[in-house]
C-alpha cells in the first residue's frame, strides 16, 4: 500500500516565494502542497479548515509574524511540525521561533534538496536546521559569535526619526506638523515599521525599538 504524501503548507508574505516553494514540492512525488497564505492570520484560518503535516512559516509577515502564528499553531494543533524560513540568520529569531515550538530553521537560500529533507525529517520526528543556523546556535552557546545591532531589516532615515517621536509620545497629528509631512504618511510609515519588525501595534514598535537600539 501506497504511502499517504506528506502534506505542506506554505505561509510567506512573498507570493514570488511561495511559488517557488511549490514547483520545488511538486518535484517530489512523497510531498504535496495543500495550501499558502501571506501572512500569520490567514495562515491560521486556512489551518483550521486544512488538514496539514508541515508547516513552512516566515517569519516577518504582516499582521501577525512568524513567531506568533507558531506559537498560535503550536497551540492549537500540537502535532503540527513548523520549520521556520527566513532570511535572518541572527540567533534572537531562531531561539524565539523553537521557543514557540518549531522543529526546524531554514534559511531562504537553501536548495531544493535540502528543503526536501528539511520536510522529510521534521515530518519523522527529527529536527532540522541549515548548517549555516546550526553554526549560529554553537556559536551562540559557546559565546563565541558576536551580537550585531538587530536582526531586522533597517529602517530607513524617515522611519528613525518617526520611531522616535513615536517614543517621545507624541501624536500622529503632532509627528505630521513637526516632520512637514501629511498624517497618512505618518501612518504608511507607521505600517511599514510594523511589518519590517515583526509587531502587531505600537507599543510593540516601542518594545522592539528598546530592545534592539534601533535608534543608534
Amino acid at each position: 500500500m501506497k504511502t499517504p504524501p506528506i502534506k505542506v503548507f506554505i505561509a510567506d508574505d512573498h507570493q514570488m516565494v511561495i511559488d517557488g516553494i511549490r514547483l520545488l514540492l511538486e518535484s517530489d512525488e512523497e510531498i504535496v502542497c495543500v495550501g499558502t497564505a501571506n501572512n500569520g492570520n490567514e495562515a491560521i484560518r486556512k489551518l483550521e479548515q486544512l488538514e496539514a503535516d508541515v508547516v513552512l512559516l516566515d517569519i516577518n509577515m504582516p499582521e501577525r509574524n512568524g513567531i506568533e502564528a507558531c506559537k498560535a499553531l503550536r497551540t492549537t494543533h500540537p502535532n503540527l511540525r513548523i520549520i521556520a524560513i527566513s532570511m535572518l540568520n541572527e540567533i534572537s529569531p531562531i531561539k524565539m521561533m523553537l521557543k514557540q515550538g518549531a522543529m526546524g530553521y531554514l534559511l531562504k537560500n537553501a536548495g531544493k534538496e535540502e528543503l526536501l529533507k528539511a520536510i522529510k525529517n521534521v515530518y519523522a520526528g527529527e529536527r532540522y536546521f541549515s548548517a549555516e543556523v546550526n553554526t549560529i546556535i554553537m556559536d551562540s552557546l559557546s559565546g563565541s559569535r558576536r551580537k550585531k545591532s538587530h536582526p531586522f531589516p533597517r529602517l530607513s532615515r524617515r522611519e528613525k526619526e518617526i520611531l522616535q517621536l513615536i517614543i517621545d509620545e507624541k501624536t500622529t497629528q503632532e509627528i505630521a506638523k513637526q516632520l512637514f509631512i501629511s498624517v497618512g504618511t505618518v501612518e504608511t510609515h507607521r505600517r511599514n515599521m510594523m511589518n519590517k519588525l515583526g509587531v502587531r501595534n505600537t507599543a510593540g514598535l516601542v518594545r522592539v525599538s528598546f530592545e534592539y537600539d534601533l535608534l543608534k
